[in-house]
């Protein structure tokens, strides 16, 4: 086996290891409550010119029973700058509405979050590894007495993905081919605001990706979130299914330079469309 696969196993491996004994501490302290949700999600990312790219994604997910009641919509605009074809950094706004839920029945919740990213690539020749760093500043707004108040609460949080993909065939994320997926990803709560629950939430997905071609995928998979809330422990699986598509304007491609890698066959630049069936208990948020 590639050394680097073997390197980026031990890595994930780590990682989740350490989420789960943290996970698995808190557990044992808290409720559990059962509620099913659905997720929508849009994601896109566009390469426009060697150096710049936009981010989007967009979501809407209902509250109770699959279909009844909205829980949170959230839109994320980002601006990339791509030091080269394995390294970007990405800075921007999400704005997100908390539909009325039991701590505030009447009225909705707003959050503004401008949020910073460091992302980058490892690509072999049998392995592609993802990872990211991402710093957010949530501002939401205040609740008195089931009502809106004046003001914000404020609290930073880090995010910390890595994504392994590892090929089945012998032809290598070729069309017409499988892949296995591997995802985790842990948040952090920092600030002064935050007094206990440092810890927020973690992501573990294990999958399957169909390469359509060079372009675009269909991936499938299983997901398993744990999340800390006040008085409230999370526990959260859900089946997965992605479609991405690669994006860039053709006028960028047909004048990269001579000998320059193109990137539409790798993590960097897709277009996601998400439908997900979630059955969790309690709720979070992206």
């Amino acid at each position: 086996m590639d050394r680097s696969v073997i390197k980026s196993m031990k890595h994930i491996i780590a990682v989740c290891t350490s989420a789960v004994i943290f996970c698995s501490s808190s557990y044992s302290q808290k409720q559990t409550q059962h509620v099913q949700q659905v997720w929508l999600g849009y994601f896109n990312q566009t390469r426009v010119s060697e150096r710049w790219g936009i981010w989007t994604d967009l979501h809407l997910r209902t509250r109770e029973e699959f279909v009844s009641n909205l829980s949170t919509a959230i839109a994320r605009f980002g601006l990339t700058y791509y030091a080269n074809d394995h390294l970007k950094f990405t800075a921007g706004y999400a704005y997100i509405n908390y539909f009325p839920a039991d701590n505030h029945p009447s009225v909705s919740q707003t959050e503004h979050r401008p949020w910073q990213q460091v992302q980058w690539n490892t690509n072999a020749k049998r392995s592609r590894l993802m990872q990211w760093i991402r710093v957010e500043e949530r501002y939401r707004r205040k609740i008195v007495n089931e009502q809106l108040a004046e003001g914000y609460t404020f609290n930073f949080r880090t995010r910390y993905n890595l994504a392994l993909t590892l090929p089945l065939g012998k032809h290598a994320f070729a069309p017409n081919t499988l892949s296995l997926a591997f995802n985790n990803e842990v948040h952090v709560n920092m600030g002064k605001q935050i007094v206990n629950n440092y810890f927020d939430q973690n992501r573990l997905f294990g999958g399957l990706i169909y390469h359509l071609n060079p372009h675009a995928q269909l991936q499938a998979g299983y997901m398993n979130v744990f999340q800390q809330l006040p008085g409230a422990c999370v526990v959260t699986s859900y089946m997965q299914i992605i479609s991405s598509q690669c994006c860039a304007y053709k006028s960028y491609l047909r004048h990269k330079r001579p000998g320059a890698s193109v990137r539409a066959t790798g993590h960097p630049d897709h277009d996601l469309f998400i439908l997900q069936p979630v059955c969790l208990q309690q709720g979070f948020d992206l």
